[in-house]
This record gives C-alpha cells, structure tokens and sequence, in this order.
C-alpha cells in the first residue's frame, strides 16, 4: 500500500498551507498514479505538535510524527513564506531527523506565499533541505500565491487553485509516477 502525507509548517491550526497541501497531494497522487486520494487524515499539522518539538527528552508524539514522515511514500511538505524561505517550525522539525532520514521517500516541496517576488524560495531553500535529508525530489516546487488558496482552512481547493495544479501535475506526472513506482519496488 503506498501512503501520501501532507507535513504542514505553519504554526496556525487549519491554514491556507494545510489547504494548498492538500490539494498539491490529490494532484501529485494522482499525477503519480496512486490509487488513493489524500483527505484530512493524511495531514500531519505541525501546529499541533508544535510545543513539544523543542521539549528536552523524546516526545512520543513527535517521534511518531517523525515516523510517519520517514515512512510514507509521498510527501507534501508544505509551508507559508516567511522571511523568503519556509517556517522556524519546520525547519525545527525536519531537524530532528537523522543525515538520509527521508531516504525512499518521494517529497513535493511548496511554499505558499503573498508576493510572487518569493517564488524561487521553494526551490531554492525548500528544495534543497528536502534533498539533504535524502528525499528524491522529482518535481519543480510549487510557489503558490496565497490569493488562489481558499482563506476558510476548509480542504476543498478552489477552481483557481485546480487551474494552477493541473499543468503542474501534467508536467510533474512522469517524474512522480516512476519515483513512486522505483519506491514501491523496492519496497
């Protein structure tokens, strides 16, 4: 069975970020040729987990978290834009990896932000982070612009938003689909 997760960096429950990262993970499944179609369930929020990231000790919350993420096979890794790159929260996060945590998984990196001035961020900054921690990264990431994400933090994206994802899974479609599958096979 192959697993989609959505990681979502912003440090407020129910955001845009968890909205876009949704609808990036039905377009990239699908686009990967996955069976299931990613919901609410597949979301992993940060913004939960938040105050027991930099607790001292394990937290078997986050370290189940931690799990989860080093475990799927398709992953969302989604995040506001602040300061020109992704959130304190994930970068908290994803450090609390080992060197090739993410190894075998397949990531889609996408930032969303409020000023196009910003798009080369998610491939710049995201991008490369994913690539460190041994993440097979395909795909182009996706700038989203927050205007053509729903602002309600509901999960149903936006007909705007479908207008953007759709040429991106188009394009991004042969890439994913034979990552997923050299994952699944070696599985």
């Amino acid at each position: 069975m192959t697993t989609t997760t959505v990681l979502v960096g912003n440090p407020r429950p129910n955001s845009r970020t968890a909205t876009a990262g949704l609808a990036v993970a039905r377009h990239a499944a699908d686009a990967a040729g996955l069976p299931d179609v990613p919901g609410p369930d597949d979301l992993l929020d940060l913004s939960r987990i938040r105050q027991l990231l930099l607790a001292p000790g394990p937290q078997p919350e986050v370290e189940a978290s931690l799990e989860r993420v080093r475990a799927t096979d398709l992953l969302v890794v989604a995040s506001p834009t602040y300061k020109a790159t992704y959130t304190g929260l994930l970068k908290v996060f994803l450090d609390l990896l080992p060197s090739g945590g993410l190894a075998g998984v397949t990531a889609v990196p996408v930032l969303v932000m409020a000023s196009a001035a910003h798009t080369l961020a998610v491939d710049v900054h995201l991008r490369p982070l994913l690539l460190e921690l041994g993440a097979t990264v395909p795909a182009s990431g996706l700038a989203l612009l927050q205007d053509a994400v729903p602002s309600d933090g509901g999960t149903d994206g936006t007909p705007r938003l479908d207008g953007v994802l759709a040429p991106w899974a188009g394009r991004a479609a042969p890439v994913l689909r034979a990552a997923v599958r050299t994952r699944s096979a070696a599985a």
